[in-house]
């Protein structure tokens, strides 16, 4: 009995024990999964923190996290913006220059332009596509590196190719001086500073060389995919991560901030523009001087580095803001699909949505029709002022850059504030966008009635044949563009046109030209008005354009052209409201670069080239060479005037009729939403309640 207790006890010792392990693994196992379940959540609370914080690599930590704030985003996106506006206004205004320079016309330039918008048909849609479940602002800082590297592009050719000798006849350090002294009281035949050249003679030696065209060209392709990489994802992420109510508001700062950028460009540019091709040499004529030639490439050296900077600060905000991650947690609705799981099949059904979509497909279609008429006003309008109202280069780029744009700023923040306080519905916007464009038409009717008659006449004038009773000896065609004026303050192209055959110096060290056959030659000319009899004039004519006054004209012009920049900007708030809200969440980033590729293709790419085509077509006066035609230098300002105008008010006049479809297809969509219901207060015997309305409507 005893041997079977001890039996029965070692028994049950060892069934104690193998319990005990078999205790033992179950709690190890439940410590393993437990192990590895805290794994996973501490993996997916890295990854959730490292979506929602500041910085990348070291630079991290909670200094830079106080910063992950929509507000702050805006500030930085709209100073990256600023800057990036810089470059392509900075572009804009030495456009007249550098056309001088590489004598480029003017349909060659607007060829360069549209490497901008090939490059953002190639890139928008695809980029903006796949960017849109990335890290958005580190695409975006990838576009201001690009862009940068356009900026840098943009000045290779100056560094490769200097001033050009041209540009430094007119300049002492070329030895100028030195061969006006020689030709004191000497005739034509000094080789250097003859004035004319014999029949049959060769044209200016000058080889052509498309490499600098070819440079600006890929420069602006490179921009191009730039502004694709900026634009929609950052317009898209600044969307997501603010509340509904106050994205008006925070377009139109982030509006004003990159209005900011054509003011600084247009600016700098009139800066440069006053420092001579070579600041180190001293120029022998004055910027009112139509072959002036500033110091168009001095610009595109602060431009890059200021884009590199800003790419660093917009590369440090978080994928998604801290604030917005907890509105979409709490929110109800489907999760978007990853950025693994996107296919072409979704970007075609996205494509196919926004296709149905009459709202989006309306608002499109007015908008082509507004950019391409208004197109030659963004590009041209310092080469506008410069050729109608004789201005100079940097009068006419700091006019239009801080001026006019100065009124674009005030007109969006008004227009943000109103649509932030008021909150009207989409058909009222729809109805404004309506108003702007018949007031844009309008102001393009009155640029045609604002010429300049004087400045009209001299360039008639200026082209007058000069037979072979005046110029027998000379062959005229090929020599460069050296602009002398008759007493009668008549402009002749050059002082062989003039049939001039000496030259001096007078104690002021202004070139003067003596025996000008040419002058006094025309009694036709006679009839005209403000020309006195020629035949008793002297011939002689002064160095230089004749002066004409068109100061009254061009303040005008700049008073109706102020208008419509603020009237414009106040339309610019409510047209992307109703871009943004008429397509659903998921489509938000798509659509946005589809709709600036289908812009590019119809009306940034087509657009600057008809309206070069345009303004060649009017020339006058090229400054011709062996090569190629070179750049214009005096065109049909009147005839100019009238064409350009009038077909771009047409084209506007019709895109606004867009806006009706528009109109009537929005009367159901929400601009705004509620996202926290309405708060009624009452008092109840003495005390303050609080209780929701019974109708807490949706604001359409």
């Amino acid at each position: 009995m005893q041997v079977n207790c001890m039996q029965l006890a070692a028994l049950l010792r060892i069934q104690f024990l193998i319990a005990a392990r078999q205790g033992t693994t179950k709690m190890a196992t439940e410590a393993i999964e437990t192990s590895t379940f805290l794994k996973d959540k501490a993996a997916e609370k890295r990854r959730n923190s490292a979506d929602t914080t500041c910085g990348f690599s070291i630079f991290r930590g909670p200094a830079l996290q106080r910063f992950a704030t929509a507000h702050m985003f805006v500030i930085v996106y709209g100073i990256a913006g600023c800057f990036l506006a810089m470059a392509f206004s900075y572009f804009t205004g030495t456009i007249t220059t550098m056309e001088k320079r590489f004598s480029i016309p003017t349909k060659i330039s607007g060829l360069i332009t549209v490497g901008n918008d090939i490059g953002t048909v190639l890139s928008s849609a695809l980029l903006s596509y796949y960017a849109s479940r990335g890290h958005r602002p580190r695409w975006v800082a990838l576009g201001l590196v690009i862009i940068a590297i356009f900026c840098l592009l943009m000045w290779i050719p100056h560094f490769f190719y200097g001033p050009g000798d041209e540009a430094l006849r007119l300049t002492e350090g070329y030895g100028m001086p030195e061969s006006f002294a020689a030709s004191l009281n000497t005739s034509i035949t000094d080789k250097d500073d003859s004035l004319c050249h014999e029949r049959e003679s060769s044209c200016i030696e000058e080889v052509g060389d498309y490499t600098p065209i070819v440079l600006f060209f890929v420069a602006q392709f490179i921009g191009g995919i730039g502004c694709s990489l900026f634009y929609a994802p950052g317009v898209s992420y600044m969307d997501d991560n603010s509340p509904s109510a106050k994205i008006p508001a925070m377009i139109s700062w982030s509006s004003f901030l990159r209005m900011l950028g054509p003011a600084m460009g247009f600016s700098m540019v009139s800066l440069c523009l006053r420092l001579y091709i070579d600041p180190f040499k001293k120029p022998l004529i004055t910027t009112n001087d139509p072959r002036w030639m500033g110091a168009w490439w001095l610009g595109w050296i602060f431009l890059t580095i200021f884009l590199m900077m800003s790419a660093v600060f917009v590369g440090m905000f978080p994928k998604e803001m801290p604030t917005a991650k907890a509105r979409r947690l709490k929110a109800d609705g489907h999760e978007d699909i990853p950025l693994a799981e996107r296919s072409f099949q979704d970007m075609l059904d996205s494509l196919k949505r926004l296709a149905s979509n009459k709202v989006y497909v309306y608002n499109i279609m007015g908008s082509i029709l507004f950019c391409f008429g208004y197109m030659p006003y963004w590009i041209f309008t310092p080469k506008y002022i410069e050729i109608q109202y004789r201005q100079s280069a940097s009068t006419s780029t700091l006019v239009t850059g801080t001026v006019a744009l100065g009124f674009s700023a005030a007109g969006i923040l008004i227009s943000g504030y109103v649509i932030s306080k008021y909150k009207p519905s989409a058909r009222a916007m729809a109805a404004w966008n309506f108003v702007v464009d018949y007031l844009t038409v309008a102001g393009m009717l009155f640029y045609v009635l604002v010429g300049c008659d004087d400045s009209d006449r001299a360039n008639s004038l200026s082209i007058v044949p000069t037979g072979d009773s005046c110029s027998a000896s000379c062959d005229c065609e090929y020599v460069y563009y050296a602009p002398v004026c008759s007493p009668e303050n008549i402009t002749f192209i050059s002082p062989c046109h003039a049939g001039c055959t000496e030259k001096v110096i007078d104690a002021l060290g202004k070139a003067i030209y003596t025996g000008c056959r040419c002058i006094g030659n025309f009694s036709s000319l006679a009839s005209l008005p403000n020309v006195t009899s020629l035949a008793s004039q002297a011939q002689i004519a002064m160095d230089g354009a004749c002066p004409v006054d068109c100061d009254k004209q061009f303040i005008i012009f700049l008073a109706i052209m102020c208008f419509l920049k603020f009237v414009g900007a106040t339309g610019r708030s409510s047209n992307l409201l109703l871009t943004l809200r008429c397509v659903p969440s998921t489509d938000k980033t798509f659509s946005l670069g589809f709709s600036s590729m289908v812009f590019a293709v119809l009306t940034f790419i087509p657009s600057p080239i008809i309206f070069g085509w345009m303004l060649d077509s009017y020339c006058l006066v090229w400054g011709k060479t062996c090569s190629s035609k070179g750049n214009c230098w005096i065109y049909d300002t009147k005839s100019l005037r009238y064409t350009m105008n009038l077909v771009s008010a047409s084209l506007v006049f019709l895109g606004s009729f867009w806006n009706i479809g528009i109109w009537y297809h929005a009367k159901d969509m929400k601009v705004f939403d509620e996202e926290e219901e309405a708060v009624q207060t009452k008092q109840v015997d003495g005390i303050e309640l609080k209780e929701k309305p019974r109708d807490a409507t949706i604001r359409k």
